[in-house]
C-alpha cells in the first residue's frame, strides 16, 4: 500500500464505526436545523490580494507534530484576525492528529467560512461535516472513483454544503469538471509519495476554465509563491504548514496575501511558540 492507500483503509474502519456510535438519521435530524453556510466559494472570489484558506493543522505523515503548543481556536481566531478569507481544519484523527470536535469549536470562535479537510469517502461524513458547523467539504479525486464523486457532490449540495473538490492526476481534471464542480483544488503534494511540486498547480491552471474557482494547495511558503500563481490566473491558496509554523501570522498571512504586490521578498516562517 502507498501512503494514501492506507489512508482510506484507515477510513473506511473509522467510518464503519461512526455509523454504530451515531446514526445517519440523527445526524440528518441535526443538519435540518442548521443555519444556512457562509459562503466559502464567494469569500474566495471577491477581496483584494491572494485569497488564503489556512489551515488548522496539528500534525501530518510527512512533517510530523508540525506545532507543540496546538490550540485549534486560539490559531483560528489568530487566522481570522489577520485576515484569511476562509479556514480549513484536519478532521483526520490518526493520520493528522485532527478531530470533528476542532472544527466545532473552531465554528463557535469565527465568522469566517470553514473547510472540513479529511478523506470523505460516504455520504454520512458529509453531514458529520454539517453538523459540525462547516460550510464546505473536501472532496478528493482519487480516492472517489467512477459514480462516487458525483454522488458526493450531490449529497453534499442536498445538505447546503459548498465543495471543494481536489486532484492530483491530471487525468482526472476533465471527469471532476464533468461532475459541475465550481471549486477546484490542485494539490501539489502526491499523497500517495508526499513529494511536492509547486509547478503542478502552475501546468495545470491553464486547463480549468473560466468561471470555475482554482485553489492551490500544498508547498506554498511566501508572497513569492502566491505572486507565481497569481501570474497564472490563481488567486486562492491553501496554506497550513506554512502558517502553523509562523511565529508572526498576521505578517506571514500580509506576505502570503500582498507581498509581492507591495515590494515584498518573502518571508520564511520559523518554528513557532505561540498562535
Amino acid at each position: 500500500m502507498n501512503a494514501l492507500e492506507r489512508i482510506v483503509a484507515t477510513k473506511h474502519d473509522e467510518i464503519d464505526a461512526a455509523k454504530q456510535r451515531r446514526p445517519a438519521g440523527e445526524l440528518e435530524r441535526l443538519c435540518a436545523d442548521m443555519p444556512p453556510v457562509r459562503g466559502f466559494r464567494r469569500a474566495l472570489t471577491t477581496g483584494e490580494g491572494t485569497r488564503v484558506i489556512a489551515e488548522v493543522k496539528g500534525a501530518s505523515p510527512s512533517a510530523g507534530i508540525i506545532r507543540a503548543d496546538f490550540d485549534p481556536v486560539k490559531i483560528a481566531q489568530a487566522y481570522a484576525e489577520a485576515g484569511a478569507a476562509c479556514i480549513s481544519v484536519l478532521t483526520d484523527g490518526p493520520f493528522f492528529h485532527g478531530s470533528l470536535d476542532f472544527l466545532r469549536q473552531v465554528r463557535a470562535a469565527v465568522d469566517v467560512p470553514l473547510l472540513r479537510k479529511d478523506f470523505l469517502l460516504d455520504p454520512y461524513q458529509l453531514l458529520e461535516a454539517r453538523e459540525a458547523g462547516a460550510d464546505c467539504a473536501l472532496l478528493i479525486a482519487e480516492i472517489l472513483p467512477g459514480s462516487a464523486l458525483p454522488r458526493m457532490l450531490r449529497e453534499a449540495e442536498g445538505l447546503g454544503l459548498e465543495t471543494l473538490v481536489e486532484l492530483y492526476d491530471p487525468d482526472h481534471l476533465p471527469r471532476v469538471l464533468e461532475a459541475g464542480a465550481l471549486l477546484i483544488g490542485v494539490n501539489n503534494r502526491d499523497l500517495r509519495t508526499f513529494n511536492v511540486d509547486l509547478g503542478h498547480t502552475l501546468h495545470l491552471a491553464p486547463l480549468v476554465p473560466p468561471g470555475v474557482a482554482l485553489v492551490s494547495e500544498s508547498g506554498i511558503r511566501d508572497g513569492c509563491d502566491t505572486a507565481r500563481l497569481r501570474d497564472a490566473g490563481v488567486r486562492a491558496v491553501l496554506v497550513g504548514e506554512t502558517l502553523m509554523r509562523s511565529d508572526d501570522i498576521t505578517r506571514t498571512m500580509r506576505d502570503l496575501m500582498f507581498g509581492n504586490q507591495r515590494g515584498g521578498v518573502g518571508i520564511h516562517p520559523s518554528p513557532s511558540t505561540s498562535p
